[in-house]
Parts: structure tokens; C-alpha cells; sequence
């Protein structure tokens, strides 16, 4: 496959994902009852799904570097720095039992920081006069490499998955949980104590 149809499986994963968080969204606005299936299925599997996004989010941009080799420029960079170590973080907090509040926080922080320096680029990358020439003249931030299905450059795909990986963190409630609450389906541990069931 060649670059410009990774961009285009990249950019139709990211339009059904856009597509269905906002049917979701609309759905539970509108009929209560679809709010706490939404709420149910986020509970259920959105750690494992958030760091599904941010896992394949990194894997394409490697790919797109080092196979396609499009050199990242300036701002690709610090969007790499908030992307890359949530793959450590969200794979940690999935595997946790009720999750875990520091690492969600630590994820909120590194996508809020990684959504600042992404929207600069995608507002750079749709209107180059906004450029100061910050960037490396050899490296721009303006330059498209691909645009999956006609839309998605690379910008806007790392925006899709840091909007994702945001939403999926402030939505889930397992955190919240209390001991009490039914283990997670995605919990590594029981609540069978250490010695075996009492008697």
C-alpha cells in the first residue's frame, strides 16, 4: 500500500469514528434512555478503546516517517510528545483495576497540551499566512503529505485521536467506582481474597 492509501483506511476510520461519537451524542441528548446505554458502553470499554486510538494513532505516524518517510515537522514533534507516552499511560489504566484518577488526569493533561500545539498546526496547514516562519523552511508546517479520503492530512488525523482519547477519559466513570461496584470487564484481578475464598 502506498501512502496515499494508508491515508485513505486512516481517514475512513477517522470519519466512521467522528460520524458515530456524534450520533452517540446526539442520541443521548435526545432520548434518555440511549444516554445511559452510551454511558454503559463507555464504562465498559472505553479505557481499552482509548488506548486502542492512541495505539494506532502512533503506529501511523511512525509509518508515515519512517515507510512513507515524510520527514515530521516542528509542530509534529511536540503532537508526538503528548500522543506517544498515552499508549504507556492509557495501556497502564486499562489494565488497572476501576482504572486509575492520576492516570487519567496524566492523560487529560498530555491531550489537552497535544490538542494546544494541534490546532495551531491544522489552522497553519489550512491557511499558510497564519505561518510566522516558526517552523523549519526545510521541514514546513504547512505542507500537506497526504489527505485521506480528500480531507484527513495527518494534522487532522492526530486531532481526531486526541478529541477520541479526550472524550473517552472525561466520559468513563470507573474511576469513580466504588470497591463495592462489580469489577470491570477489563480488570486484571478478582475480588476473591488472596488465600482463596473464605469458608
Amino acid at each position: 500500500m502506498d501512502a496515499t492509501q494508508v491515508a485513505d483506511v486512516f481517514g475512513a476510520m477517522a470519519a466512521m469514528a467522528v460520524v458515530g461519537v456524534v450520533l452517540a451524542g446526539i442520541a443521548a441528548v435526545v432520548h434518555p434512555p440511549t444516554r445511559d446505554l452510551v454511558r454503559e458502553l463507555v464504562d465498559e470499554h472505553g479505557r481499552i478503546s482509548a488506548w486502542l486510538v492512541a495505539a494506532i494513532a502512533t503506529g501511523g505516524s511512525l509509518w508515515f516517517s519512517e515507510s512513507a518517510g515524510f520527514p515530521p515537522c516542528e509542530l509534529c514533534w511536540y503532537q508526538r510528545i503528548a500522543i506517544y507516552p498515552l499508549v504507556v499511560v492509557l495501556g497502564i489504566r486499562a489494565l488497572r483495576r476501576g482504572g486509575s484518577r492520576d492516570l487519567r488526569l496524566a492523560g487529560l493533561v498530555l491531550v489537552g497540551l497535544g490538542l494546544v500545539v494541534n490546532l495551531w498546526h491544522v489552522a497553519i496547514e489550512t491557511f499558510p499566512d497564519l505561518d510566522t516562519g516558526a517552523c523549519d523552511a526545510a521541514v514546513p508546517c504547512t505542507v500537506r503529505w497526504v489527505e485521506g479520503i480528500g480531507f484527513f492530512t495527518i494534522p487532522r488525523l492526530a486531532t481526531v485521536t486526541l478529541v477520541l482519547v479526550g472524550l473517552a477519559l472525561l466520559v468513563d466513570r470507573t474511576d469513580r467506582r466504588g470497591r463495592d461496584d462489580e469489577p470491570h470487564p477489563y480488570d486484571l484481578h478478582s475480588n476473591t481474597p488472596v488465600g482463596g475464598p473464605t469458608p
